[in-house]
């Protein structure tokens, strides 16, 4: 691993290199892709790429012989296998990159990736931290590279529109936008093991990278990484930045001025850190926003079941998987009476009066990952910013990041998007990053 510390590429070659490294695509060029992570995520990214023809699989790296032979496999071509992502980035014929590691491995990934003049496409969330994700915010725009975070519902034709149409009016002013992430995970949760020696004590120090030397449990990776905070932002930056993004987009608003969170481990008895109930409220400078995360009950949130819910002065908007509709609100024409035992019909006429306030709305559609696919690669030939750039990114990232800091803090906070400070909160801000684990550095 201490060779880590002697490659320069990311250092004294600069941009100057990542320019040459790069080919100038045409419309009808392949690009040739690397995918660094090819397990579960990575696996599905690749099976939405592997959809356009005018991509081509050229290497492959995991620390998983297995998951690179499945890859090779599903490629309908014969890619290069690397377990270093450093020399699948030292490869020539490689044009763009997907990043589908465990969050702790993103930033330092992403910014050695815009170092070699690879565009990248990076699943979300973006980083493990505030600190991390505007170093690659500040790294992307240095590079000018092409980026992509894989918050994929920022493609889908159907949200589009229903983004568009909460912007421009269409259910009045919002004041409270929502989502809910449920699942039952109850009695058993992730399970629970002993620590023991590594199946590969190499493979082991790979994949821990920058985070702190714990002993080898097999709850800690691969997938079950995400309930751990040393690797993960747990399931408000997993599935919850999908929600927080939408909303946010919806809304047209960029970062919170306050954040507060409340929830714990309460009835699952498993390995995890992060909490099986979660209550997040944020202050987005005139609407508040709010995420739940259930992990106990699968119960809908909400009377009409879904994902998320956008509340307006005109009507409410609803979001579900594959459709959304709105379902008007209902205007007096005259003020709210006072109420009085003497004349109660000033009262029902008031009721009578309440009349819709605008015309129901709905779409259908799809958030298949392919389509964030192809606005990668369509953008990677055109050098145009994809749907969801770094920076739109980086801010819904943010947003669940910084709700991770008042749970585990336990303080209401205040934030200044434009330092990335807390400003109430001196001890919350130590929070922002963590200290890498030696040799490993971050750009």
């Amino acid at each position: 691993m201490s060779e880590f510390s002697r490659r320069d590429f990311t250092r004294a070659a600069g941009l100057a290199t990542a320019l040459s490294y790069s080919r100038i695509l045409g419309a009808n060029d392949r690009v040739r892709m690397g995918y660094i992570g090819v397990g579960n995520r990575g696996d599905q990214v690749h099976e939405a790429f592997l959809e356009h023809g005018d991509q081509q699989t050229v290497a492959v790296c995991d620390l998983r012989e297995s998951y690179m032979d499945l890859a090779v496999q599903k490629s309908r071509s014969n890619p290069k296998k690397y377990k270093d992502y450093r020399r699948l980035l030292d490869d020539k014929d490689v044009d763009a990159v997907v990043i589908a590691t465990p969050d702790h491995w993103h930033a330092i990934q992403f910014i050695d990736a815009c170092n070699a003049g690879k565009d990248v496409y990076v699943e979300k969330p973006l980083a493990l931290t505030v600190y991390e994700g505007r170093k690659m915010v500040e790294t992307a725009e240095r590079t000018k590279r092409v980026v992509q975070v894989g918050i994929h519902r920022r493609s889908a034709k159907y949200l589009q529109e229903a983004a568009q149409f909460v912007r421009e009016g269409g259910i009045g002013e919002v004041t409270v936008a929502k989502g809910w992430h449920l699942t039952n995970e109850w009695p058993l949760g992730i399970g629970t093991s002993k620590e023991t020696a590594p199946p590969s004590e190499e493979e082991w120090e790979q994949w821990l990278g920058p985070a702190p030397k714990v002993p080898y449990k097999p709850s800690r990776t691969y997938y079950t990484f995400r309930w751990f905070y040393n690797y993960s932002g747990g399931q408000v930056t997993n599935f919850g930045v999908h929600y927080v993004d939408m909303l946010r987009w919806c809304m047209g608003k960029d970062s919170p001025r306050s954040v507060t969170a409340m929830g714990g481990k309460y009835v699952i008895r498993d390995d995890r850190e992060i909490p099986d109930t979660l209550e997040v409220l944020w202050d987005y400078d005139g609407a508040l926003m709010v995420f739940s995360q259930y992990n106990a009950n699968a119960a809908p949130g909400n009377i009409q079941g879904a994902e998320m819910e956008i509340r307006g002065t005109k009507g409410t908007l609803y979001i579900h998987s594959g459709r959304w509709e709105v379902v008007p609100e209902r205007h007096a024409e005259i003020a709210v009476p006072a109420r009085t035992p003497v004349d109660r019909n000033v009262e029902r006429a008031w009721g009578a009066s309440r009349k819709p306030a605008m015309q129901p709305a709905s779409g259908k559609g799809s958030n298949d990952t392919a389509f964030h696919a192809r606005n990668f690669l369509d953008c990677v030939k055109s050098r145009a910013k994809c749907n969801c750039d770094v920076l739109t990114g980086h801010l819904s990232t943010v947003a669940t990041q910084i709700a991770n800091i008042s749970l585990r803090t336990k303080s209401y906070l205040e934030w200044d998007a434009k330092a990335e400070r807390f400003t109430n909160n001196a001890a919350a801000n130590q929070w922002l990053h963590y200290q890498y684990r030696a040799p490993y550095k971050l750009g």
